[in-house]
């Protein structure tokens, strides 16, 4: 298995212009709750539990995200479980309800990752490998905390493998000064 600088700086090669990077913050979260919505409607009940498809998903993601990183496991653990429980809610509505958010957020998600990648210039890192479905959130992530001046190590690992952002508008952090 890639070490989580191995796995990022190979998602990060295909994400070094900003307002691709920007894109991501929006498209990613759209689509992992999709995903969250869409996979929590077919459901069976084991006695008092309520146990759908999107359980054994957030589990192996979250084990995976787990085995990369444990601070990271952590922050992607509680993402997944906040889209997991917003997935069950929208998945009690109605029919409509349900399918509108989950294919309305899938669809408009994917729409706004591959205008990203027009102003990047380059195809989805998942086209590639399959792999980058799952490191696209945690990348989100990551940028998240290096914003914010978290995991500088790792930013600094990623950078030197990647090169740094560069392109469109983008609120500078200290690491960018």
């Amino acid at each position: 298995m890639r070490t989580l600088t191995d796995q990022l700086a190979n998602y990060a090669a295909y994400h070094r212009d900003r307002r691709n990077i920007a894109t991501h913050f929006i498209g990613i979260p759209m689509i992992v709750l999709a995903v969250a919505i869409l996979f929590a409607r077919p459901a069976f009940d084991v006695g008092t539990l309520r146990l759908s498809p999107i359980l054994p998903i957030a589990a192996l993601s979250i084990a995976y995200y787990f085995a990369l990183d444990r601070r990271y496991g952590i922050v992607m653990g509680l993402v997944i479980g906040a889209a997991v429980l917003a997935g069950y809610w929208f998945a009690a509505q109605s029919t409509a309800i349900w399918l509108g958010w989950g294919l309305g957020l899938f669809v408009v998600g994917w729409f706004i990752q591959f205008v990203g990648h027009y102003y990047e210039g380059r195809k989805p890192a998942f086209v590639d490998d399959i792999i980058g479905l799952l490191i696209g959130p945690l990348f989100v992530a990551a940028e998240a905390g290096f914003a914010w001046g978290l995991r500088e190590e790792v930013r600094q690992a990623i950078e030197s493998s990647a090169g740094p952002t560069h392109g469109g508008e983008y609120i500078t952090t200290p690491h960018d000064a």
